[in-house]
Order: C-alpha cells, then sequence, then structure tokens
C-alpha cells in the first residue's frame, strides 16, 4: 500500500485540488483552504517532508515515526496531536488494534495510519458529499474520523459480550473445566485491552469540547459531544461485561469446587461401604482356632450375607443423603 493515500485541497466545503506533497506550501498561503492529507504507515524520509512543509514539532513527528502511543491529546506550538487506538475483529475472532495520529493545525490535518485499520476513504467520500459541514474546516474532518474508528468499537465488543455469553452456558450448562477457565482470562484480557483504548478517549473529547483549541472552530465543538457519549456508552459497556465475566469467573470456580466436592464424597461414601466386607474378612482372616461358627453348617452364606445386606443399607443412606 503506498504511503500517501490521498492529499487534496478543500475550499468552503468544496475539494478543489488535488496537491503534490512539494506543492502543500502554497496552498496553506490561502486562509480560506484547509489541506487534508492520509497517509499509511510513511517511513521517516516521508515524515520529515510532511514535518517540513507544515512545521511540525519534532516530539509529535517523532511519535507519528515509532507509533505505538497510548491515546492522547497534546499541544505543540502551531498544532494539536491526537493519538487514537483503532480495533477491529478478524474473521477468526481475534482482535486487533492499530494507531491514528493526527496532527491538525490552522488550515491543514494531517492522518497517520498504524497497523490494523480500515482506510479512510469512506469517511472523505461522505465528508465531501456534505459541503455544508464540510466548510467548517478541519476540525469537522478531525470530527468524522474519530466518530468513525469510535463507532468501530461497537461491534468488537457486541462480539465480546456474545463471547461472555457463550462462556455463561458452558458455566452453567455444561460441567465446569479448565478450559472454560482459560478462556475467561483471555476474554478478560481482551476487554482489558479495548478498555485502555476507550477510556482515554472521555479525556479527549472533553479537552476538544471544552478547551479553547483555535484548530476547532466554536460550531465544529459540540459534533465532539456525539463522540464523547458513544466513548461513554462503550466504557460502560465494557465495565459491564467484566464485572458479569468476574462473576462467571467466581461461579466457575464455585462449581469447580463443588465438583470436587462432590467426587470426595462419593469417594469416601464407596470407602465406607467398602470397609465393611473388608473389616468382617479381616476378622476372619485372622489364624485363631476357635472363632464363632467356623465349623457351622450355614456359618459361611449367614456371614457373607450379613455383609451383603450391611453394604446395602450402608449404601442406602448414602444415597439417600446425596453421597452417592
Amino acid at each position: 500500500m503506498k504511503e500517501i493515500v490521498n492529499c487534496a485541497a478543500y475550499s468552503a466545503g468544496h475539494r478543489t485540488a488535488d496537491v503534490e506533497l512539494n506543492d502543500i506550501h502554497e496552498i496553506l498561503k490561502d486562509p480560506s483552504q484547509f489541506v487534508w492529507i492520509g497517509l499509511y504507515e510513511p517511513s521517516e524520509e516521508l515524515l520529515q517532508r510532511v514535518q517540513n512543509e507544515f512545521g511540525l514539532h519534532d516530539l509529535a513527528v517523532e511519535d507519528a515515526h515509532r507509533a505505538h502511543q497510548r491515546p492522547k491529546i497534546e499541544l505543540y506550538g502551531d498544532s494539536l496531536f491526537i493519538v487514537l487506538r483503532t480495533v477491529q475483529m478478524t474473521p477468526d475472532c481475534h482482535i486487533q488494534f492499530g494507531e491514528t495520529h493526527f496532527f491538525v493545525g490552522s488550515n491543514f490535518i494531517v492522518v497517520v495510519r498504524h497497523g490494523s485499520s480500515v482506510p479512510y476513504t469512506d469517511v472523505r467520500v461522505r465528508c465531501e458529499t456534505m459541503p455544508e459541514l464540510l466548510g467548517k474546516g478541519q476540525g469537522f474532518v478531525l470530527y468524522a474520523i474519530m466518530d468513525f474508528i469510535v463507532d468501530m468499537y461497537f461491534p468488537v465488543v457486541q462480539e465480546l459480550e456474545v463471547a461472555l455469553e457463550n462462556i455463561e452456558d458452558k458455566v452453567f450448562k455444561e460441567n465446569p473445566s479448565r478450559k472454560t477457565t482459560e478462556q475467561i482470562y483471555q476474554l478478560k484480557k481482551d476487554l482489558l485491552e479495548v478498555k485502555r483504548a476507550v477510556s482515554p478517549l472521555i479525556d479527549i473529547c472533553n479537552r476538544l469540547m471544552r478547551f479553547d483549541i483555535k484548530y476547532i472552530s466554536p460550531e465544529t465543538q459540540p459534533y465532539f459531544r456525539d463522540i464523547y457519549d458513544h466513548a461513554l456508552r462503550i466504557n460502560e459497556m465494557v465495565d459491564n461485561t467484566r464485572e458479569l465475566l468476574n462473576t462467571a469467573l467466581d461461579a466457575n470456580f464455585s462449581l469447580i469446587s463443588i465438583s470436587q466436592n462432590d467426587t470426595s464424597r462419593k469417594f469416601a461414601g464407596w470407602a465406607a461401604i467398602i470397609a465393611v466386607p473388608t473389616m468382617v474378612a479381616g476378622f476372619y482372616g485372622m489364624n485363631f482356632k476357635f472363632m464363632p461358627e467356623l465349623e457351622w453348617a450355614y456359618g459361611y452364606p449367614i456371614v457373607v450375607g450379613l455383609t451383603f445386606i450391611i453394604c446395602v443399607t450402608v449404601y442406602y443412606f448414602f444415597r439417600r443423603s446425596g453421597w452417592l
């Protein structure tokens, strides 16, 4: 995939021209226009060229090149730097995370994607079909992409909720097992990763809504309240799923313990039953000359019969008490 996905100039909500990277400084001289450039895993050389064209801060460019950053919002000189984590579910139900970095200035926005991420081509097309909103400038572009990123979390969290329901069925409808515990641990790990990616969004949206950031027009700031509400909702869904998962884990441990206790009681019950003939055989296995009924013709069958009756009686009482 090419590093420069798209680079265009916009004026009054309409796309005026596709721009070459070396010509961007000429477009920036016109305050009525803004430049929207999209990059995918750019090289250090390309980022340096972008830095020279837009006058970006060294620390922000370094973060954008290395990636693997925590979600954050920072103000560097004349530009705003924002980092968001992207997420998507693979066909084999594994979560893949990526990153999107934003550089927002007075009349430009640079979007840098890293790792697993859905292209923002559809977002650009949708924005270009709404010139009255795109006319609000680069702040609306930032909102549109952030809204797209946050909405991608909903199907992922819903998949995690389905996974939780499957685990609950295994815990309460099947025999508890170590494999179920491993699945619970893996799901807890996935939820923690989603939590770490979503939680900072609340603070980022708060700052974009409530602080005076000159690169975000006052008309655009209310739009970030929608992203804030979505981030809160996702955060609550994750918290609820984690709480239910903790309950499922406790229930699984409890059921395993109960199952082990049942097994122990069954062993104890059968041991008590087996102890009866063992005890009788032990008595008659002693080498004494004078013992009761040794020379009685019915002694052996009577002893065997009594032993059997005692074993059946003990089994009955254990069965009645739920031990067997």
